[in-house]
């Protein structure tokens, strides 16, 4: 009899990494569900592959059962996350799996739903089809992590970066940019790759940000913008209130200002009253439980110092991007220096570091 670990074959290896690429590709972008991919193989060929789509539908399993130009009896299924088994907004995806004729079922991760939790292996296996689970869990477990967290704990998976130069300033008047084109498209990247992003208003009114995606092709995946501003301090002319819309803009505050107020709701701002904390700041374990609610999944935060501390100390952040510059910037009264690296490097774990060929830019990424 064949031993736990070598269930499964170097193809099989090789075709689940293929479906692991599958879903990470749209990680971030398919909503409340979870980004899956699957391809289906005969004869040791792929003949169709499939991926959740934008907004979490269709299913990736759906997708590429439909994809396929051939009959799928006797065909092999690698998925990435155990199909579901209920009725929601589409039929299960078991039930397209039985119909198919589709011989063996491999899938990487349990699903941690309790609706789908170890059962569809039980439904398929009952109709015959060869169910096998488990290969390349560890690949799976790190692609499923904001999934795992909006899931068991009803919050937003958060990412958080700030750059630094090798003075370690992360502002100074007249510089506008601290790190290279490459850092820039990564920060760009990381913006397509959440639905929301966080900024405080001092930090709006300082920088005058976008806050959207430029990278070609991708303007459509600009996150919504999320303002921490607790005395309404926003100006008129920023580019966030001048482009503010309906849905586009979340701001929290604690003001009784009713004038601003009433501008601010007039532009299409959704305006959130929030308490304060203990340090007379905007509590943010009301704001992230807040956000959930609202369909916040994967929240990026662009902050300063005053924010990435806090949320640092209170270890709220779950991967947190360090960019480190080699500029040496000129120093004034007003200049801001990165105050934190003490506390990050005490309750995070350093993962893996990024060298940017343009100008030798440091990416270092920690993990809680």
């Amino acid at each position: 009899m064949s031993s736990k670990k070598d269930r499964f074959s170097s193809k099989d290896k090789n075709y689940m990494k293929i479906a692991i690429n599958l879903a990470r590709a749209r990680k971030g972008l398919t909503g409340d569900n979870p980004s899956v991919g699957c391809l289906i193989v005969r004869n040791d060929r792929i003949i169709s592959i499939g991926q959740t789509g934008f907004g979490g539908r269709p299913h990736a399993e759906d997708s590429a059962i439909k994809n396929s130009f051939q009959k799928l009896n006797d065909s092999k299924m690698y998925v990435t996350l155990e199909p579901c088994n209920h009725y929601g907004k589409t039929p299960p995806c078991t039930n397209s799996i039985i119909k198919s004729g589709i011989s063996e079922l491999i899938y990487s991760m349990e699903d941690i739903d309790k609706r789908v939790k170890g059962k569809s292996f039980r439904i398929l296996a009952n109709r015959n089809i060869k169910v096998k689970k488990g290969l390349l869990k560890d690949n799976a477990k790190n692609l499923y992590e904001s999934y795992i967290k909006n899931k068991s704990k009803k919050l937003p998976y958060i990412t958080a970066k700030i750059a630094v130069s090798k003075n370690n300033l992360i502002y100074s008047k007249g510089t506008n940019k601290i790190t290279n084109k490459s850092s820039d498209k990564i920060n760009h990247y990381l913006r397509y790759k959440n639905d929301s992003i966080m900024i405080s208003s001092k930090t709006l009114n300082i920088d005058n940000p976008k806050l959207n995606c430029r990278l070609k092709g991708f303007e459509k995946f600009s996150p919504k913008r999320i303002i921490l501003d607790k005395d309404l301090k926003i100006k008129f002319k920023s580019f966030i209130f001048k482009s503010a819309k309906k849905g586009n803009t979340v701001l929290f505050h604690n003001s009784t200002n009713i004038a601003k107020i009433k501008v601010l709701r007039k532009k299409g701002f959704t305006l959130i009253k929030t308490k304060l904390d203990r340090e007379g700041l905007i509590d943010l374990n009301i704001v992230l439980k807040k956000l959930f609610v609202l369909g916040t999944r994967n929240l990026l935060i662009e902050g300063g110092d005053k924010l990435t501390k806090n949320l640092i100390k209170k270890r709220l952040v779950d991967t947190f991007y360090l960019f480190q510059s080699p500029k040496l910037l000129k120093k004034s009264i007003i200049d801001k220096s990165f105050t934190s690296f003490k506390i990050l490097n005490n309750k995070y774990k350093k993962t893996s570091k990024i060298v940017s060929k343009l100008a030798k830019d440091n990416i270092t990424i920690y993990k809680r």
